[in-house]
């Protein structure tokens, strides 16, 4: 190999683009181009990264399939990076094929993280949990059982399986010192804030605090009944509802649980679940109708029992019903919560993971950044939105509605 190439090679391996760069910054031959355009991944500048990997893979010749392979997984790794999720799968399967024919098992198992990643990110962690189980993490360098780690942190969170999550994160910690990467180290305390940042409000009995997620796996497994207006349902130990499909349903057992154990008034539920400012004998028939059909849907869970001024909710089995929220409520939450990563988002990408049309996810973004609290960079495809993230805010109980059912 090249002098300058596999000292440049080495200085990207430790986490130090700018040592690469000094050394090929002004070669356009193949090899330093795909390390130019790791470089500049590394410094954040992904849209010209993306470009030098793509002239990179053009670069290498019909009989360096594996290089041309490597170049296609770093290309996915920073479409990743920049929330650009869509990419062919089949593209990445088919370079994965072709660096474990080479031989090069651990960019063949990096090219599985990424899919692992992926899946993560959208919610399907079924899919994701099942590829995982495939990687044995024991041979690849730190670096890569870092991220190994980091994925079983990341399904654990979403499972609300606290311990696994915790126990998983100090292999991380461990893993990623031991590479020497400070970016990688940064990741990993940045998931470590996850388990100790408030991730959602309980409201009960007229009173409200925060949960942080042992808190919720905790109350999960209790004898409560839940209304989870994270994910829209309701919930207790042995059974679960999904109301994400039925938004007025969902208004009345939200209603109904924040006042717990009292009554809600007829006007108020009016107010909540059809937004009429003054309720007359046709909201009033159609209320009648509404909580009927959440009788029905409620099933085992709970009743709904017609009072003097309104309806109660009544547990069947549960000894007290509590409603579960998200920590900050907006309008467009959910657009917000992704966003609190800090990455820049596209809009595509955006509606794929909230389950919404591109077109829905593109309102609320234009409406935020109306107001202030986003802001987007680029035209076209390559238009990105991102914001800071916001202090006190988790990220782990916003999935998509599809979850509840995994």
């Amino acid at each position: 190999m090249d002098p300058l190439i596999a000292v440049a090679a080495r200085a990207l391996a430790s986490g130090d683009p700018l040592g690469a760069l000094n050394r090929i910054a002004l070669r356009d031959d193949a090899p330093a181009l795909a390390l130019r355009g790791i470089a500049m991944a590394q410094l954040g500048e992904l849209v010209r990264a993306k470009a030098l990997m793509r002239s990179a893979a053009r670069a290498f010749g019909p009989k360096e399939a594996a290089a041309r392979a490597r170049c296609v997984v770093a290309e996915v790794e920073i479409a990743l990076a920049s929330r650009d999720l869509g990419w062919s799968a089949k593209t990445l399967d088919a370079a994965r094929a072709t660096l474990e024919a080479h031989g090069d098992r651990v960019n063949a198992a990096h090219a599985r993280y990424l899919e692992v990643r992926r899946l993560l990110l959208i919610g399907r962690l079924d899919e994701a949990e099942r590829t995982l189980a495939e990687l044995d993490p024991t041979p690849f360098p730190p670096a890569l059982k870092a991220v190994h780690e980091l994925v079983v942190a990341g399904i654990a969170m979403r499972r609300l399986k606290t311990k696994t999550a915790r126990a998983a994160l100090a292999r991380a910690e461990r893993a990623a010192h031991h590479a020497g990467i400070p970016a990688l180290i940064a990741e990993v305390e940045s998931a470590s804030l996850i388990l100790n940042t408030p991730a959602a409000r309980l409201i009960s009995n007229g009173e409200e605090r925060l949960l942080f997620l042992e808190d919720i796996e905790v109350l999960l497994a209790s004898k409560a009944l839940v209304v989870d207006a994270c994910r829209q349902l309701v919930r207790d130990a042995s059974a679960v509802v999904s109301l994400a499909r039925r938004p007025i349903l969902f208004a009345l057992a939200r209603a109904l649980g924040e006042a717990w154990p009292e009554d809600v008034p007829r006007d108020t539920l009016i107010a909540r679940a059809f937004r009429a400012k003054h309720a007359d004998e046709s909201h009033r028939a159609r209320l009648r109708v509404e909580v009927g059909r959440l009788r029905t849907v409620l099933g085992t869970l709970a009743g709904v029992s017609a009072t003097k001024r309104g309806f109660v909710l009544v547990p069947r089995i549960a000894r007290e019903v509590v409603v579960m929220a998200r920590p900050v409520e907006d309008k467009h939450a959910a657009v917000l919560v992704f966003l609190a990563d800090g990455e820049s988002w596209t809009s595509s990408a955006l509606a794929l993971v909230l389950g919404a049309s591109q077109r829905t996810v593109q309102r609320s973004l234009d409406s935020l950044a109306a107001a202030g609290k986003v802001q987007s960079f680029g035209r076209g495809r390559a238009r990105r939105w991102m914001t800071p993230p916001v202090p006190g805010f988790a990220t782990s109980l916003l999935l998509p509605t599809s979850l509840p059912s995994d």
